[in-house]
């Protein structure tokens, strides 16, 4: 049991030359494409940027890593051990660093799952915590796009792409009521007959079966926390996201560009929702075009770039400087642990 624990943290661990490579092409794909678009004049507004505002912006970043800490802590609420805020922060930044270190992100809930277990919580448990996280953003973005949508109805807007707004709101309600209709009739689901899973043979359906409905469970029970503790979620969940999607505005604002702050808001919230269709670790290449092209009908072609490469070394990269090192030392530690602890 010991030595198949160990063998899967392991696998799950090891990285490949492929990985680094590609988390090179991540890292340098912002700066190749600012100076493709923008040229030199746009490396020189970089350069130029105030370094009031560029210390703000790194200030709003660490409330931002705290603000999730802090949020982490609430959702174990005491089931984990004794987890201070500075040990939050740690798995924080460590699953972030792996989820902006993989394609589409997949790292980062199995770092954190495995975190997680070795402070005593099971995976069925931690991957309830997981979909609660989930859960907290994606309710905070169909308010906002509720609000933008009636916003932009009711107000006169010079928004471009203004149908984007609609669209997107249709698509995030429609991964809302799938996943509630999913967890609200999983037993029934997982008994009807026509349901089949990707692994053959009764003793795996059964495993999977067991594992889904612990899961369930588990979600149930985070979900009875006190009314006062699921509304202190939200609210750190809606300060954590105005705070970090606000980057682009303050950048944008740095390279001596004008935008709406509500713009800025959904350029950010649909360029990284395509980037995930991106093959490099946190979208990068996509991300970037995404955001510059939304951004060109309101400014000049190097001011976009100038302030879409800010964005991107103040919310991905300053991620992965800040993970990588504690990502590291997890690691260690776990691959190094006693088979008696």
């Amino acid at each position: 049991m010991h030595s198949t624990n160990t063998t899967s943290r392991r696998q799950l661990l090891k990285w490949r030359p492929i990985h680094v490579v590609m988390i090179a092409l991540a890292l340098v794909s912002p700066l190749v494409l600012t100076a493709i678009l923008g040229g030199a004049e746009a490396l020189q507004r970089v350069k130029s940027f105030p370094l009031g505002l560029l210390l703000l912006m790194l200030i709003m970043a660490f409330l931002c890593w705290n603000l999730n800490a802090a949020r982490l802590r609430m959702m174990l609420s005491g089931r984990a051990g004794r987890l201070g805020q500075r040990g939050a922060l740690g798995i924080e930044l460590a699953s972030k660093f792996a989820l902006c270190a993989t394609p589409g992100g997949s790292g980062g809930p199995a770092t954190l799952l495995l975190l997680l277990a070795q402070r005593g919580f099971p995976p069925a448990k931690g991957a309830a915590v997981f979909l609660i996280d989930q859960g907290c953003d994606l309710l905070f973005f169909l308010a906002m796009l509720s609000g933008l949508v009636l916003f932009s109805l009711l107000s006169d807007t010079q928004w471009p792409h203004q149908a984007l707004v609609q669209w997107a709101l249709v698509g995030l309600a429609f991964m809302a009521t799938l996943v509630s209709v999913v967890m609200r009739y999983l037993p029934r689901l997982l008994r009807a007959p026509g349901i089949k899973t990707p692994w053959p043979g009764r003793y795996r359906r059964r495993w999977l079966a067991r594992r889904l409905l612990r899961c369930r469970q588990a979600l149930k029970i985070t979900l009875m926390l006190p009314r006062s503790t699921l509304m202190a979620m939200l609210l750190l969940t809606t300060a954590h996201w105005l705070m970090r999607y606000s980057l682009l505005y303050l950048a944008v604002l740095g390279i001596g560009g004008h935008a709406d702050w509500m713009w800025t808001f959904l350029t950010q919230m649909l360029a990284m929702a395509a980037s995930q269709f991106s093959f490099l670790p946190g979208g990068a290449g996509a991300a970037e075009v995404g955001v510059g092209s939304l951004l060109l009908p309101l400014m000049g072609r190097e001011q976009a770039a100038a302030a879409v490469l800010v964005w991107r070394l103040i919310s991905y990269h300053l991620y992965l400087a800040a993970g990588a090192p504690l990502f590291v030392l997890y690691s260690y530690r776990m691959l190094h642990r006693s088979p008696a602890q």
